[in-house]
């Protein structure tokens, strides 16, 4: 009997809807939040004795990076006080920004962060006069305090990694990057994630040759998890044979999109956490529009398909919709960048080919699905439709992701997923259940 279902078991899951059979994947594991009191006990679990520690680089979720500015005299300031700084030298640019209003710096700095796409090199740059670079490159401590969830940014994880032994600048190291900017696709330019291409390329080298040639752990959260799988794919396959021991993606963002995404490009996004500024989101719109990590994972045809994801009054816009979506909502300067950028990004896909493990949150039924703008006001704040996912990321999109790390056979020998039921994207790398998860499959990654 035992024999007959293990032949019969695989036939029937074949027949299930494709979400329903991804979920019950031989290499999918589904972890429930526990009760609070099994929650709350102990520290992390390692089990199996003791760990041989391989050298771990963090790479972090899209706001958890410092930049610096440099203004040249190319800079031409919109108002006097914008040139402050110019011939000044370095200066903070995005870092805490909770004190920016009191200094009446907002405009200076939504100036200064904006990016110009150039379609003639079709990549993204700096306004004429404006330098920038990133502050921490390489340290786990350098990572910018997040002023409304200070337990972000890799905090509390790395209280956890420095118990188990993880040490900063030993074992333990951080590639921070500049949040308005994406990792390019095979095809496509990037003069600033080319050079941090390199960096990370060094830093991986060099960790590992500080610990006897031991192979390094790459692991990324959210924007970051989409970084560091496009540096791996990135590089020749020889180098990471020899070098990444084990790709760890948590709540990564997929190349599939996510709806939020397109309710920030929209609306304007709250996620710079400047406080007291009257319409924030407004305000910060523009400048956030520019970037080009606002663009990429707007949600892909091939996965969203033809459902509403915008619905007025006048007409419905899906994912096959964007291009009219952009010209609607006043900003047809969004079209040739969507389309040269984001689009070959829902297409492009190639396995890592390393051993991958990618850990989501399920099961919050607080995932944006689907925007209403009745009276066509994409100045209004939007009624939301909400489905499943981890609050952030749609469910539809980490299925998706799943089957494509799954078609190409070898690499899904080497791909393990997991759910966990209840973690949401932000908090699945600080709440205490869910991070002891994510610790677990660090060192088991560290034990394989």
């Amino acid at each position: 009997m035992a024999r007959i279902l293990q032949v019969v078991a695989p036939l029937l899951l074949l027949l299930l809807p494709t979400g329903l059979r991804e979920l019950l994947s031989p290499t999918t594991t589904i972890d429930h939040q526990p009760s609070e009191g099994a929650a709350n006990g102990g520290g992390t679990t390692t089990g199996g004795g003791e760990v041989l520690l391989h050298p771990l680089v963090l790479v972090p979720g899209l706001t958890c990076s410092e930049l610096e500015a440099r203004l040249t005299d190319a800079y031409r300031p919109s108002v006097p006080r914008c040139g402050a700084m110019k011939g000044k030298g370095w200066f903070g640019l995005w870092a805490n920004c909770s004190d920016l209003p009191a200094h009446h710096y907002v405009q200076c700095f939504i100036e200064q962060m904006t990016l110009v796409y150039d379609p003639a090199a079709n990549d993204y740059r700096n306004l004429p006069g404006v330098e920038t670079r990133v502050r921490g490159f390489g340290s786990s401590r350098g990572f910018q305090r997040n002023p409304e969830h200070t337990t972000w940014c890799f905090e509390v994880l790395r209280h956890e990694l420095e118990k188990a032994g993880y040490r900063d600048g030993d074992t333990l190291f951080a590639a921070q990057y500049d949040l308005r900017y994406a990792p390019p696709v095979p095809g496509q330019s990037s003069e600033v994630f080319s050079r941090y291409f390199r960096r990370l390329t060094r830093l991986i080298e060099d960790a590992s040759e500080k610990n006897e040639n031991k192979k390094v752990i790459l692991f990324g959260h959210s924007f970051g998890g989409m970084v560091a799988l496009e540096f791996v794919r990135s590089t020749p396959m020889s180098w990471r044979d020899r070098y990444i021991k084990h790709l760890v993606l948590v709540a990564p963002v997929p190349a599939e999109g996510l709806v939020q995404t397109l309710q920030y490009f929209v609306s304007g996004s709250d996620l710079m956490y400047i406080p007291t500024v009257a319409q924030l989101s407004l305000t910060l719109r523009p400048m956030w529009r520019s970037f080009e990590s606002s663009i990429v994972n707007i949600p892909s045809p091939a996965v969203f398909g033809d459902r509403p994801l915008v619905v007025t009054a006048r007409r419905n816009y899906s994912a096959y919709d964007v291009e009219d979506l952009l010209a609607d909502i006043g900003f047809g300067a969004g079209v040739e960048p969507f389309t040269r950028r984001a689009v070959p990004k829902m297409s492009s896909f190639q396995a890592p080919m390393v051993p991958t493990t990618c850990i989501n949150g399920v099961g919050n039924n607080g995932t944006p699905e689907q925007m209403v703008y009745w009276d066509g006001d994409f100045d209004a704040e939007p009624e939301i439709v909400y489905g499943d996912g981890d609050n952030t990321i749609n469910l539809i999109s980490m299925l998706a992701f799943d089957e494509k790390m799954r078609r190409q056979p070898e690499q899904n020998k080497l791909y393990k997923s997991i759910k966990l039921h209840g973690a949401e994207h932000g908090t699945i790398v600080t709440e205490d259940w869910a991070l002891k998860r994510v610790m677990q499959e660090i060192l088991e990654a560290n034990r394989i």
